[in-house]
């Protein structure tokens, strides 16, 4: 580890506003690090922490859609005394700190059945500083629902600002090119970018070519009026990468949408956009070319909307490998100078490291070589860019030898699904045969992102280590493969990607008792050095939930969300299957403390005081999609009272 010396040298590096105790902002700060200053707990006292409040949000008795449908993914921010957070319904709670009693509720009556997933992830808060002191609404919460729906609300009272859009909210579906509110969700919270708020959306994937335009927009904070739009799909010529797709292909393609989260660099009026795929995801033959802004890192101006740079993770995209984790805004040092960056994990396992100011890779980026497509009217990137440091998180080849078992019985199966699929590397293209996808789409670091100490200089990350095959059907087919191929517990997911050839069929590679076929750690949590890139540690995360009728010991579980890392030594995380917050040393990974929650955390937690008291706070919903318990449950942790 190259650790000591780091945290010697004579830098000073800006202090996230969470240091103050509160945590005003969804991440910590705006550039997302997720990092607190206090230390009221730490090391040597971690193992006293006890659950100081917990409550129930309501959620579960009023879910309308299908069971599972609804993910408690909430953080919430604490600004003005309050612990304000979202409910995958659409309502807005605002509680004590101390206590968890509730002051005041929002509620936008979310109705209907038709949407894949119920979330809400966070809300934002802006201060009005040309309002009078006592004026209503001079703090605004905004929250964004399923159902696409902005609000603004008093954050004193919970009621509506009526002078912002129409009574208090403005509705996200105008523009988008149709309505179609089950395949268009928000599901990340709002950006304030001084006097804007910033939103993109979640776009559903692989119904068909012709989705929604995946647009990101900027709304004046005050009036909700629309400033600026920006879409990643280029729609004429005016736009330089237009000529890069096939006219066609710009004009049908929908998606390439930013359903994560955005991070903002006041200093240099940048917002930061992390981009998805374009319309399909496994099928590209009608949207040929790299389909540049999609799966990008993008910089944009934001009073202007304004591209200012971009930077591409993968090139034309066929694995479902869009950017899911917010950018993260730091500063490292190379060569004895202080270098501000934009830090991007992404579900590969790969870390880019990029110039603030002109997206240029810290580290060198290669173009490597990799498979070819052999589907007909399909043409893959004969190249993708591939970091040299950090080296990769996660896992990235599984050959047929490598197969896990629990018996030599299982091992061979999973040797036997492996050698029938075709795999070629990280990037072997969808076939009709069916193929690998590993890291698969649910794998590497997921919405959670990073957390990042910077006054070490440190990025500590969850991640998932699973194999996912995918498959393409002949049009002709689809419709009977569908019908006879649904799996009971719903691992198994088809998708028709109307307006192309083919349908899609994807599952993660499991052997014949349910347990992956890729090697464990399945899950696992890291740390590297943001100056040297080099991996400082990993270790497995989570252990065999409690459902599966023999013990894996701690072979680590799969997990979306992420950390917090705070000045006391510790990397805090909730998100496992297994239904523990667990605490991490954060030299050596080492396990401190893990308390049982009443339903596993599926969020990123967060840290903050009141009354010279630290608590550390996770919502805990379950994993719907995965079959453990569900739960609407805020939990709060401190140590001892005095």
């Amino acid at each position: 580890m190259r650790i000591a010396w780091i945290a010697c040298l004579p830098l000073a590096f800006a202090v996230p506003a969470a240091a103050q105790g509160d945590w005003p902002i969804y991440a910590g700060d705006a550039g997302g690090q997720r990092f607190s200053a206090l230390d009221q707990v730490d090391r040597t006292n971690v193992s006293q922490l006890e659950v100081a409040w917990q409550i129930r949000t309501g959620d579960l008795d009023a879910d309308p859609g299908p069971p599972g449908h609804m993910a408690f993914q909430a953080t919430p921010i604490l600004v003005d005394g309050l612990l304000v957070l979202p409910t995958p319904l659409g309502r807005v709670l605002a509680l004590d700190p101390a206590t968890g009693a509730e002051r005041w509720r929002f509620d936008a009556t979310v109705k209907g059945h038709e949407y894949s997933e119920y979330t809400s992830r966070g809300v934002a808060s802006w201060l009005d500083a040309l309002a009078a002191d006592a004026a209503p609404c001079r703090r605004r919460i905004f929250a964004a629902t399923v159902e696409s729906r902005l609000f603004a609300l008093d954050a004193a009272t919970g009621k509506l600002c009526s002078d912002f859009g129409r009574g208090g909210e403005v509705s996200l579906k105008e523009g988008i090119g149709e309505d179609r509110p089950w395949g268009y969700t928000i599901s990340s919270p709002p950006t304030l970018a001084g006097d804007l708020v910033i939103v993109g959306s979640a776009v559903g994937d692989n119904s068909r070519v012709n989705e929604v335009k995946g647009i990101v927009r900027g709304y004046d904070a005050r009036t909700g009026a629309l400033v600026w739009v920006w879409d990643p799909v280029p729609r004429s010529g005016a736009d330089p990468a237009y000529h890069e797709w096939p006219s066609e292909g710009a004009a049908l393609t929908g998606a390439a949408n930013a359903w994560s989260i955005l991070s903002y660099d006041a200093e240099r009026d940048l917002v930061f956009v992390p981009t998805s795929s374009p319309s399909p995801d496994y099928y590209g033959g009608v949207r040929l070319g790299n389909n540049r802004h999609a799966d990008s890192v993008v910089a944009l101006r934001a009073k202007t909307g304004e591209l200012v740079w971009e930077f591409q993770t993968v090139h034309h995209d066929l694995w479902d490998y869009d950017v899911p984790a917010q950018p993260v805004l730091t500063t490292l040092v190379r060569d004895g100078a202080a270098i501000p960056v934009v830090v991007q994990a992404t579900k590969m396992g790969h870390v880019f490291v990029l110039q603030r100011e002109t997206g240029t890779p810290v580290f060198p980026v290669e173009e490597r070589p990799v498979p070819p497509s052999d589907v007909p009217g399909e043409v893959a990137s004969p190249t993708q860019p591939f970091p040299t440091l950090p080296p990769p998180l996660v896992p990235q080849t599984l050959r047929p030898e490598d197969a896990f078992g629990l018996t030599p019985w299982d091992r061979g199966r999973c040797r036997e699904k492996l050698a029938a699929l075709r795999n070629e590397g990280t990037f072997t293209p969808p076939s009709l045969r069916g193929t690998l996808v590993y890291p698969g789409h649910a794998g590497g670091v997921n919405w959670g992102s990073l957390a990042i100490d910077p006054q070490r200089r440190v990025a500590f990350f969850d991640a998932t280590n699973l194999a996912f095959q995918v498959r393409l059907i002949p049009r002709a087919d689809y419709e009977r493969e569908k019908a006879e191929g649904r799996d009971l517990v719903g691992l198994r997911e088809f998708a028709p990607m109307l307006g192309t050839p083919y349908g899609m069929v994807r599952e993660p590679v499991l052997g014949p008792f349910g347990v992956p076929c890729a090697a464990p750690p399945w899950g696992l949590m890291g740390a590297f050095s943001l100056d040297t890139g080099e991996i400082l540690w990993r270790v497995p995360l989570g252990a065999t939930p409690d459902r599966i009728p023999f013990t894996l010991f701690e072979q680590g579980l799969p997990s979306l969300s992420g950390v917090v890392v705070t000045a006391g030594g510790l990397v805090i995380s909730g998100n496992t299957t297994d239904g523990f917050l667990r605490a991490h040393d954060t030299e050596t990974g080492a396990e401190l403390w893990r308390d049982r929650l009443p339903a596993a955390g599926a969020a990123n937690p967060m840290t903050y005081t009141v009354s010279g008291r630290q608590y550390v706070v996770i919502a805990a919903g379950g994993h719907g999609k995965l079959g453990t318990r569900r739960g609407d449950w805020v939990v709060a942790y401190a140590l001892p009272a005095r």
